[in-house]
């Protein structure tokens, strides 16, 4: 899952970046973390902070392909479905001028089980960097990919397990390592934010370490103001093999999406095009995805959110990684109700209705996945996740 929420209630936790206050269950790992600091020889004007949020819930998901059903049902306890369980350490330094210095170290948690993301240490960010008032941040190290970290605030369910990423098989919730990322400072409304992401590899330029990306980069331009809110995105993501073979795997996208707030309801859409120029001869290189959603903030503490997705995979077969040429359609829904600005209740329901040839699940499997989520080609599915979410 991504960072967070747009369009929450006014009660909700301000979730990218998490907010750093602590429960009384950290304290042991907050002391430790404090005997180091101790040690250290003390700065003026700088900080450490620790943050993160838990997550978790049950889940409901029917017609999925297993290898002994062709319509199977399952309950199930789940953590993440609204957003990545995480915890994470980031600190700045004054260094005057107007200029900082900065770092971020954060880790996915998978509270059912105590795992941390993909046998990372830190699976989600690990960079430092330095920021100026009128020249902007510069910072290297591993972050969220750029469409990940860019798509979220227009995506009306902001990435959970039921969202813009289901359609597109995850394709928009990535991170990717050797980040040289930077974000420019607001200018008349404006503000621009690139990333290149070297592949380190010796063998070829554009190649990466086997079972990771290649070479990879994007640019974003944002436009925003109190009611509206304008962005596009192109971006390359390649697999280890230096290439775009796969549009929902390894491909360029182009995305452009907007924001409008009228009073209690905020309006989403956008449009994104992806392509895979190097995918095999016969198979499907592109696709189109479209969505619009609504959130009604019915108050300070409870929002209401309604959206619908749609992908249009064009001409070519598939394989078993590979979807063919078809289409999809996902309708989901969704509130939360806020006790306090750190803790909410969530649910979302979700149905996704495919045509004859495509097998996209509620939520975003890959293709080949195993144990995977998707239903038979052309087969409707449903799920469902109710679950509570706590911020420190």
């Amino acid at each position: 899952m991504t960072d967070s929420r747009i369009g929450k209630p006014a009660y909700a936790p301000a979730q990218h970046p998490a907010h750093n206050r602590r429960p009384a269950s950290v304290w042991p790992c907050c002391a430790a973390i404090a005997i180091l600091l101790i040690c250290r020889p003390a700065h003026a004007q700088s900080s450490v902070q620790m943050y993160g949020r838990v997550d978790g819930g049950i889940e409901y998901l029917n017609h999925i392909v297993t290898p002994t059903s062709v319509n199977a049902t399952r309950w199930s306890a789940e953590g993440g479905d609204w957003g990545t369980s995480m915890l994470g350490m980031r600190g700045t330094e004054d260094l005057g001028g107007g200029r900082t210095a900065l770092f971020d170290l954060e880790t996915a948690i998978q509270i059912m089980n105590g795992t941390t993301g993909g046998g990372r240490l830190f699976s989600r960010r690990a960079y430092v960097g330095l920021s100026d008032t009128k020249l902007g941040q510069l910072q290297a190290g591993r972050n969220l990919f750029i469409d990940s970290d860019g798509v979220w605030a227009y995506d009306p369910f902001v990435q959970q397990a039921v969202s813009s990423a289901s359609l597109v098989r995850g394709r928009n919730w990535q991170q990717s390592n050797n980040n040289i990322e930077y974000h420019s400072p607001v200018i008349a409304g404006f503000d621009i934010q690139g990333q290149y992401a070297f592949g380190n590899q010796a063998s070829g330029f554009n190649n990466g370490p086997p079972g990771d990306f290649g070479r990879s980069d994007g640019i974003m331009l944002t436009w925003h103001s109190s009611a509206v809110a304008l962005r596009g995105i192109y971006d390359e993501l390649r697999d280890s093999n230096g290439r775009m073979e796969n549009i929902f795997v390894s491909s360029r996208e182009y995305f452009l999406g907007a924001n409008v707030t009228v009073n209690q309801f905020k309006f989403q859409g956008t449009y994104t095009h992806y392509a895979a120029p190097d995918t095999p001869a016969g198979l499907a290189d592109s696709a189109d995805h479209f969505w619009l959603g609504v959130t009604w903030q019915a108050n300070a503490r409870w929002a209401v959110t309604a959206a619908g997705f749609y992908i249009h995979v064009r001409d070519g077969e598939g394989d078993a990684t590979h979807d063919p040429a078809g289409h999809a359609t996902l309708y989901a829904l969704g509130t939360t109700y806020n006790f306090s600005t750190r803790t909410f209740l969530y649910a979302t329901v979700a149905y996704v209705r495919n045509a004859a040839n495509s097998n996209f699940s509620v939520f975003a499997t890959p293709r080949d996945a195993q144990p995977g989520t998707s239903p038979m080609p052309g087969e409707s599915q449903t799920g469902a996740y109710v679950g509570i979410m706590h911020n420190f």
